[in-house]
């Protein structure tokens, strides 16, 4: 004949669950959002990316420079810098942008800075 369980035995057992439950979710919440905030630098990499490759392509075109670099603004994220200059034959073109952290308890984390270049060569 089994005995029968330990009065009260079930009920602790479910209230430890309950603790490392309540212990878990701070964790997996900020896991979750670490992974929001590198997929938002990485949306901005690859925006930075488009914006410089379509001036360098526009100013290889012939297009006005101003003109490119108000587009390559319109494609990357808000208060990218884009640097062009003329090397021989070539456009080279240099966008820049900061992605601020996610705030909130990760206020401390610093901003990440993305970047990159496009060379074009100048059409005939």
């Amino acid at each position: 004949m089994r005995a029968a369980p330990a009065a009260g035995r079930g009920a602790g057992e479910r209230g430890a669950v309950t603790a490392e439950l309540a212990l878990g979710l701070p964790l997996l919440l900020a896991v979750a959002l670490g992974m929001v905030w590198l997929l938002a630098a990485g949306a901005a990499q690859v925006q930075v990316i488009d914006a410089s490759r379509e001036a360098a392509r526009a100013i290889a075109r012939g297009d006005d420079q101003v003109a490119a670099v108000v587009v390559a603004q319109r494609v990357a994220p808000e208060g990218t810098d884009v640097e062009v200059s003329l090397e021989g034959g070539r456009v080279v073109v240099t966008a820049s942008a900061k992605v601020k952290g996610p705030g909130g308890l990760f206020s401390h984390l610093p901003e990440v800075r993305v970047s990159a270049d496009a060379v074009a060569l100048v059409e005939e």
